[in-house]
């Protein structure tokens, strides 16, 4: 499995904007997954340019709930591409524009190695994506609380890392985990950092991150 960080609040490189939000690409078993679309399609677009990613091979579009800055740039990514399978928590006017689109209330695997925890506290989504190493859960923000995501998500495997904004969960709960990318809209960053230095890996645009 492959993930690389399009859309965040920090940048990896100098080239690609950074702004409030967040997407990434999930690649597994050669299909490609847009999951989230940041706030702004424009920034999205350019940073997927400058990545080498090219929109017409996405076959999957996942939105983990419907805040402006992880559904601001789905429009703009389905006037370049609306033949994705669109996989939302609730119904968004832009859904009409995808190929075919599905509300996903509770947990379901959505294709192979690839599940969703469905919509949780009645607003989102996560991603988890089966690799050698156990479960990897892609979170927008963790509205729900870490433990209810890792309590749902781990009816698929076992649970092995977390990558996407955490929101205000204390870092207590990421315990036991192989990897954390804390990224976009983590309130204590620092204090993951300092108490997994070994798990942590740092996000930002432009981050990839491989798990076999």
């Amino acid at each position: 499995m492959k993930v690389t960080i399009i859309y965040d609040n920090t940048s990896s490189r100098a080239d690609l904007k950074a702004d409030w939000g967040f997407s990434a690409l999930v690649e597994i078993e050669g299909r490609k997954l847009l999951f989230d679309t940041g706030a702004n399609g424009k920034i999205l677009l350019s940073n997927m340019q400058k990545l080498k990613i090219n929109p017409a091979q996405i076959k999957d579009v996942i939105i983990s709930h419907l805040h402006w800055d992880h559904a601001g740039g789905l429009s703009s990514f389905l006037e370049v591409n609306s033949q994705v399978k669109l996989w939302i928590p609730s119904f968004l006017p832009e859904a009409k524009s995808a190929k075919e689109f599905f509300e996903v209330k509770k947990p379901a695997r959505l294709n192979e190695r690839i599940y969703s925890t469905g919509e949780l506290e009645g607003i989102e989504q996560s991603l988890c994506v089966e690799t050698g190493k156990g479960i990897v859960i892609i979170v927008g923000c963790s509205h729900p609380p870490i433990a209810r995501i890792r309590e749902t998500a781990s009816q698929f495997g076992e649970i092995y890392g977390i990558i996407g904004g955490l929101h205000g969960n204390r870092p207590e709960t990421l315990k036991n985990l192989g990897l954390i990318c804390a990224s976009h809209c983590t309130q204590y960053k620092s204090e993951i950092k300092s108490l997994y230095p070994e798990k942590y890996i740092e996000g930002g645009a432009g981050k990839i991150i491989e798990v076999e």
